[in-house]
């Protein structure tokens, strides 16, 4: 689609919620001098960098007034929106912890994938929430410590033929300065891909920040897809600096728990047999798996599933019994830990898919079975209740898909089992109403959310629907209604502010 046809789609049919742009005409522009940087910024470059200095520089206030009037007069379309909202994020938003504040990075990529699943009167309205969340935790950072990312020192990059060691040796040995300089030669003379299988391995080799450094390295690359490889520089080096985020000493010169199972792992690799994408589906496997994720230990549970790949069972039925444990954790103890087990559930798939080095793939399946195992027993507070999602039970739900999504909806905020299991009688009546269920879940984000989890936990589980075999599918989904947003819950502030400027 060409961007005339995109941008009178999207600005035109999005009136549902947010109306046409004519009331954000006769904004102030941004002035020559909010477009210098200092010289202690990196600049994200040429073309884009007077955006970036846009986002930056306009008071949260009137930020999404500016931008709407810019779209609407043809001077921004969405993927330079994009690309600006997660350069100014990485520029000035400190990645560590990988979480909390920089959710305004981890997050574009929700949103990207919430707007392109939209039906044309939705689309906008991810990427302006995503606008006001990035000032909201901008201002954080500048009240913290108010971090800005500083240009490459040019004199320690190494050369092209040099540089994919010094990242690899950088990266073994927790060497921040020395990583900062290798991966910005490392951009400047590999692929995309070449780079994504590095970053892969080191995304998944330990399990500090819950997930969160999976879930970087999926979401950075997953929108330079969409915003261009000439953009990647400043991602990957926020990216590095984030891996490398630990406690205490040199996790290269003590045996950290969370180090242990990349360690064990880089051995029991090897017993995985040369033939293991050839393994068959299976049903009984993913339940003996999805109780051994339940109490058995890190160790033992990749041990398992090794066991299992050799006796010929499909690493998708490994992902199969993955998806559903994190899923059930979630019921089991609704929070923040249980639901970065789906969303890092997500990014790890999504890893594993993209990569095609063979001990790449097997890595990340291993470490996957490890992490289920870590967010299992993370919680203090972990309740021993009795919530299984294999035991999840049909119920009577009203005859008209209308009527019976409202009920859903209205049991997601006021009895989310009840509406779980309704849901399974809804997507087993038809397999069209999984659908249904879908758009109106992400119709009820967009009214509904109001933190970064909301769009990245709904973004994963509406995508890893299509990506389980489908005799598991709805259990799947009927488990994510402990982390939906239900029908009589109030909309979000940004709605009302939209509203309001409407009236």
């Amino acid at each position: 689609m060409d961007r005339r046809r995109f941008l009178t789609r999207s600005s035109g049919s999005a009136a549902c919620l947010l109306g046409n742009f004519s009331f954000l005409q006769g904004l102030q522009p941004i002035t020559a001098a909010d477009t210098l940087i200092t010289p202690n910024m990196v600049r994200v470059g040429g073309e884009i960098e007077p955006v970036v200095r846009m986002l930056e520089t306009t008071p949260r206030k009137r930020l999404l007034e500016h931008v709407g009037a810019r779209v609407k007069s043809g001077q921004l379309n969405y993927q330079q929106i994009l690309a600006a909202l997660l350069l100014a994020g990485v520029r000035n938003v400190q990645p560590r912890p990988v979480g909390f504040k920089f959710h305004a990075v981890l997050v574009v990529n929700s949103a990207h994938l919430a707007s392109m699943a939209s039906p044309d009167r939705d689309r906008w309205l991810p990427i302006f929430w995503a606008l006001d969340y990035y000032k909201k935790s901008e201002a954080e950072d500048v009240a913290q410590n108010n971090w800005t990312m500083a240009p490459v020192n040019e004199s320690h990059v190494p050369a092209a033929h040099h540089a994919r060691q010094a990242f690899i040796r950088a990266m073994d040995n927790w060497d921040e300065s020395a990583a900062d300089a290798a991966i910005a030669g490392l951009v400047r003379s590999s692929s995309a891909g070449e780079l994504f299988e590095l970053f892969a391995r080191y995304g998944s080799r330990d399990f500090r920040d819950i997930g969160h450094k999976a879930i970087f390295v999926a979401n950075s690359f997953r929108v330079l897809q969409t915003i261009g490889w000439q953009h990647a520089e400043p991602i990957l080096r926020s990216l590095t600096y984030a891996l490398l985020a630990h406690e205490g000493t040199n996790p290269a010169e003590r045996d950290s728990d969370a180090d242990r199972p990349w360690r064990q792992n880089q051995s029991l690799q090897k017993q995985i047999p040369k033939d293991w994408q050839d393994g068959k589906l299976s049903n009984e496997a993913v339940a003996a798996l999805l109780e051994i994720f339940r109490q058995a230990s890190p160790e033992d549970a990749c041990k398992a599933v090794v066991s299992h790949l050799q006796n010929g069972l499909a690493p998708a039925s490994v992902w199969d019994a993955g998806f559903q444990f994190s899923s059930e954790l979630l019921m089991r103890n609704p929070g923040i830990v249980s639901l970065h087990a789906v969303t890092s559930a997500n990014a790890m798939h999504f890893a594993y898919q993209a990569c095609s080095e063979d001990e790449t793939r097997r890595l990340l399946v291993l470490q996957f079975a490890a992490f289920l195992t870590k967010f299992r027993s993370n919680p203090e507070n972990l309740e021993d209740r009795k919530e299984r999602i294999h035991l999840l039970e049909p119920i009577d739900l009203p005859a008209t898909s209308p009527e019976a999504l409202e009920s859903i909806f209205t049991d997601i905020t006021e009895n989310r089992y009840v509406a779980a299991r309704k849901i399974l009688t809804f997507c087993r009546k038809d397999a069209a109403h999984a659908t249904q269920f879908i758009d109106n879940a992400r119709r009820m984000l967009f009214m509904k959310g109001n933190n970064a989890h909301d769009y990245k936990f709904t973004s994963a589980v509406l995508e890893d629907y299509y990506q389980i075999s489908p005799g598991l599918r709805d259990s799947f989904l009927a488990a994510s209604v402990y982390n939906l947003r239900g029908s009589k819950e109030p909309d979000n502030k940004l709605i009302q502010r939209t509203r309001a400027a409407l009236v």
